[in-house]
């Protein structure tokens, strides 16, 4: 398979799970790529000397600008607080790096923008990271959606729910200050998760409601302190959204405190003749709907069924570093030309559209008011 060189700038958890998946890529059998890790970069000694323990990387620094002048690197992965986006993704893209980018893609819409110029202006390959579509189940929503058997839609749902916040002892990070995560708070941190789905589909929003809610005004800093805590923690947008002839209520929810749930994605499309709902609280369950003279909700337990496949069994159920692995595997392979039919990453106009339902959540909170996209 061809060698794609892969830097990767911020070693934390994202960078990690990245780094594993290459590790494993043998388990894939109709890819015509292979990711090498080559280069990390990342300002923490201890956060870098993790990534010794892999023979391909050959590049450990702590100058991300060490890591773009390296001609074996190829594509370039970026996981750093949102503040930091802007201007690394325009130096990876400055360096002539193809650019795989963590949402929300910029600390706010204007951010946004600018990136998707330069993007554009570079000609580089770019796209964001958002795993959830590449589950079996997401697959089988999407495709009840474009086989046309739901009939005139109802109503849909895309939520995204974490429950940890709820713990008022656990000590703040980058992601409770606006000043590095965003005045946006929860909705750049898990606001691509529910939005990707519904825009992929072509369901984007024209106007919106929103009710924004902050929870601890302050949590231990993790040096005997307190310290304030001024982002978003939960988001719910009831929006309208433009399917077929009719417009349709779409509900989006980003959630931090949400009590019960650890990690939980969800998605709903309700019609007049069926419908389909799936949650990673039951990963694999498939809820499908039919109408008729008695109306059913039928479920059936979901396999291995990912888009690319892998030596893993069918009666298996996938997890998350597997959604991270299709998920790389559809970003190498769309910049090869060779995705076909299967389902791609979140594209740069995606990204930015994300931001502008942001933007225009913030704005229907403060005004109390519908607000138009």
């Amino acid at each position: 398979m061809k060698k794609i060189g892969i830097g990767i700038i911020g070693g934390g958890l994202m960078g990690r799970e990245m780094a594993s998946a290459f590790a494993r890529w043998c388990a894939l059998l109709d890819v015509e790529v292979q990711p090498e890790l080559v280069a990390v970069a990342d300002l923490v000694e201890d956060v870098r000397n993790w990534f010794r323990r892999i023979p391909s990387c050959v590049q450990i620094t702590g100058d991300y600008h060490q890591l773009l002048a390296n001609p074996a690197v190829d594509v370039v992965y970026v996981a750093v607080p949102h503040n930091l986006h802007e201007k690394i993704y325009c130096d990876v893209l400055a360096a002539g790096k193809d650019l795989f980018a963590e949402k929300p893609f910029g600390i706010d819409l204007a951010s946004a923008r600018r990136i998707a110029a330069a993007a554009q202006a570079s000609g580089r390959f770019v796209r964001c990271s958002s795993e959830f579509p590449f589950l079996p189940g997401a697959q089988r929503v999407m495709q009840q959606v474009k086989h046309g058997k739901l009939g005139r839609v109802l109503e849909v749902v895309a939520a995204f729910h974490h429950s940890s916040d709820l713990d008022a002892t656990k000590p703040a990070n980058w992601k409770r200050k606006a000043a590095t995560c965003g005045e946006i708070g929860v909705l750049g941190d898990l606001g691509m998760h529910a939005c990707h789905i519904p825009l992929r589909l072509g369901w984007r929003p024209s106007r919106l409601f929103a009710q924004l809610q902050k929870g601890y005004p302050q949590r231990p800093d993790g040096k005997g302190g307190m310290t304030e805590c001024d982002t978003w923690d939960n988001a719910l947008l009831s929006c309208w959204t433009q399917i077929g002839e009719h417009e349709v209520p779409l509900r989006l929810e980003m959630k931090r405190m949400a009590p019960g749930e650890t990690n939980t994605w969800h998605l709903e499309v309700l019609g007049t003749e069926g419908g389909v709902r799936y949650s990673t609280k039951e990963p694999k369950t498939l809820w499908l709907f039919e109408n008729g003279k008695e109306q059913f909700w039928k479920k059936t337990d979901l396999g291995f069924g990912m888009p690319f496949k892998t030596v893993t069994g069918g009666i298996f159920e996938p997890g998350f570093p597997d959604m991270i692995q299709q998920m790389w595997a559809a970003y190498l392979m769309e910049r090869e030309g060779l995705l076909a039919e299967r389902c791609g990453c979140a594209t740069v106009e995606e990204a930015v559209a994300t931001q502008e339902i942001f933007a225009a959540a913030l704005a229907s909170h403060k005004q109390g008011v519908v607000t138009a996209l």
